[in-house]
């Protein structure tokens, strides 16, 4: 899978991905949002939707 196409998933599955590589590559979000070219408002947006926000002291979205 590529990251490019992670935001098209299903929110429960970004959620994972996201948690997973924030836990073992990026030690913040915007490093996260960096490395895979990912944009700050979608993200953002498809977290909110399921009721998520991050977490910048656990650097995960909760």
């Amino acid at each position: 899978m590529e990251i490019n196409n992670l935001l098209k998933l299903d929110g429960h599955i970004v959620l994972g991905i996201v948690n997973e590589k924030l836990r073992l590559e990026c030690k913040s979000v915007d490093e996260l949002l960096s490395r895979y070219e990912l944009d700050n408002d979608e993200l953002m947006e498809k977290m909110g939707d399921l009721g998520f926000q991050y977490d910048p002291i656990n650097n995960q979205f909760k």
